[in-house]
């Protein structure tokens, strides 16, 4: 059974740091890429950033290069997202994706709010 739970959600204030994770299990985790979306209320769902599988290279949003880093640790089967410098346009549902050919999972999302 494939799971992707993800973590570390909360709320902050404009200027701090949360860093998400997304457990994965049920599939061959370091053969998949990987990636972080997000969608905002009444917003359609954006992609943050990907990461390949065993080379690891990383590609961002426009929006959030820079103050976002994705990373995975294959040994533990977990992708994380690394997010400093938050704005209250960073508020939003953040959900991980594993892909594979025509396989395609995504996990329930965790919340990121980012008020003061």
């Amino acid at each position: 059974q494939v799971q992707l739970v993800e973590s570390g959600g909360g709320v902050v204030q404009p200027g701090g740091s949360l860093r998400l994770s997304c457990a994965a299990s049920g599939f061959s985790f370091s053969s998949y890429s990987m990636s972080w979306a997000r969608q905002a209320p009444g917003k359609e769902r954006e992609w943050v950033a990907g990461i390949t599988t065993v080379a690891g290279v990383t590609i961002y949003a426009t929006s959030v290069k820079g103050p976002f880093t994705i990373s995975r640790d294959n040994a533990k089967n977990t992708l994380y997202l690394q997010m400093n410098s938050l704005k209250p346009e960073d508020t939003a549902v953040y959900s991980c994706n594993a892909r594979r050919g025509p396989n395609d999972y995504w996990g329930q999302g965790t919340q990121v709010t980012v008020s003061s």
